[in-house]
């Protein structure tokens, strides 16, 4: 083999698709980067659980995220502001443990990397050492890019995140479209770039105008993933109780519901009710004697 020959490790990261290809190691950042060199899309979801993340990494998912979304899907806040990094420790190790395959990526709460670097470089070793994640994600663009670049000069991958940044509903004033209009727009621009350039391996862009979010995935080399930011992203991600029809009440725009788990689930309750009330549970079937 000669120098400019690529190796075996490179052959295999170039030609494995992520569906169904990976099936002995955990997705890792160089799949994500061929995926892209290759134009595959591929699909991420949130998980908080092990038998749920389970049930994703079974069905293939290939990059399951442990979003700080759990405060308003499981942990019952308004924002996801006042999740701690404690809460989300536990639910990292728990997605890692019921999973074999999918890259595990945990958010950094809010609160845990803002005040410096040195801030973010603790708090995502403790996501990598005592979860046992396979990377991190923050939110914001250049204000972050000296915490992406210290963590990843650590060895540390890190997801991006930038358009509509959920950590900072209060300075927003709620959850609007971001990247309208040509000044918003070159911002969200710069912001991608500069994330590229600090060594993130992927850019989470929310709530993005499809055409802006187009036009930055054509500009990054990294995979761009989208919520809310139309179809021309390399990947999409959804909050699972949103897709799977958990969610009460009206959910956002781009959420497509898959099934509605939320009536099978208030289904068998009221079911196993009505058995208990008339002496049909438990059965002989069910009893021990």
């Amino acid at each position: 083999m000669n120098a400019s020959s690529p190796s075996p490790a490179q052959n295999q990261a170039s030609t494995t698709t992520l569906y169904g290809g990976v099936t002995t190691r955990r997705v890792t950042v160089r799949d994500l980067a061929a995926a892209k060199q290759r134009g595959e899309k591929w699909s991420m979801l949130t998980a908080y659980d092990a038998l749920t993340a389970g049930v994703f990494d079974e069905a293939g998912t290939p990059v399951l995220l442990v979003g700080d979304s759990a405060g308003n899907c499981h942990l019952g806040y308004e924002t996801t502001v006042p999740v701690t990094m404690d809460q989300m420790v536990m639910l990292a190790g728990a997605v890692v443990r019921g999973t074999k395959r999918a890259m595990i990526v945990a958010d950094l709460p809010f609160g845990s990397y803002q005040e410096s670097p040195a801030q973010a470089m603790h708090n995502a070793v403790r996501l990598m050492k005592d979860a046992g994640v396979g990377a991190v994600k923050l939110e914001g663009g250049e204000r972050s890019a000296r915490s992406i670049e210290l963590l990843v000069e650590a060895g540390i991958p890190v997801m991006a995140h930038i358009g509509l940044t959920p950590q900072s509903v209060h300075a927003l004033g709620g959850y609007p479209v971001q990247g309208r209009g040509d000044e918003a727009a070159h911002q969200l621009l710069r912001d991608a770039k500069a994330v590229q350039q600090a060594g993130a391996f992927a850019v989470v862009l929310e709530a993005v105008p499809a055409e802006l979010a187009k036009q930055v995935t054509e500009q990054l080399t990294v995979p761009t993933v989208g919520i809310g930011a139309g179809v021309d992203c390399d990947a999409q991600v959804l909050v699972w109780t949103d897709f799977a029809g958990m969610t009460a009440g009206r959910v956002p725009k781009f959420v497509k519901q898959y099934a509605n788990l939320r009536a099978v689930l208030g289904d068998a309750a009221r079911a196993f009710a009505e058995d208990v009330r008339g002496d049909a549970f438990p059965a002989p079937e069910h009893t021990f004697h």
